[in-house]
């Protein structure tokens, strides 16, 4: 599957804080673990990188700089070296804000992996409102 015409899907949340505070929040890597445990249980600067220990191994996450536009766009590199590319961004919404992540399907993935890929990145969209909201 050509990686430019691989499906994606647009998974969203609406978090009723302001977009500032939850890019603020989300684009801090140290908080990643506690609103994206699937991911990785715990993240430490190593060397300069964001290591995070995961089911898949030890894998850094490289995100966006720091940005006005809420721009949350990340890397994820495995262990073997493989690299995905994860769109994602906070915008305003009313009073609230709105946080999407674009997951694309990657080359040979079953329907039921893309699936579960998309649920678990629902999971945390929903986990992340939770903890801004609470």
């Amino acid at each position: 599957m050509d990686p430019m015409t691989s499906p994606s899907r647009h998974l969203s949340a609406y978090i009723d804080r302001p977009a500032q505070e939850v890019y603020d929040y989300a684009s801090d890597p140290a908080r990643l673990p506690e609103w994206a445990p699937g991911l990785g249980t715990s993240i430490a600067l190593v060397d300069g990188q964001w290591v995070m220990e995961s089911p898949m191994g030890r894998i850094v996450v490289t995100f966006a700089p720091h940005n006005e536009f809420g721009v949350l766009d990340h890397h994820v590199t495995l262990p073997s070296g493989e690299d995905f590319y994860n769109p994602m961004r906070v915008t305003a919404s009313g009073t609230g804000s709105e946080i999407v992540f674009s997951l694309r399907r990657q080359a040979a993935m079953s329907d039921e992996d893309f699936d579960r890929d998309a649920d678990a990145v629902l999971a945390d969209l929903v986990r992340l409102k939770r903890r801004m909201e609470h």
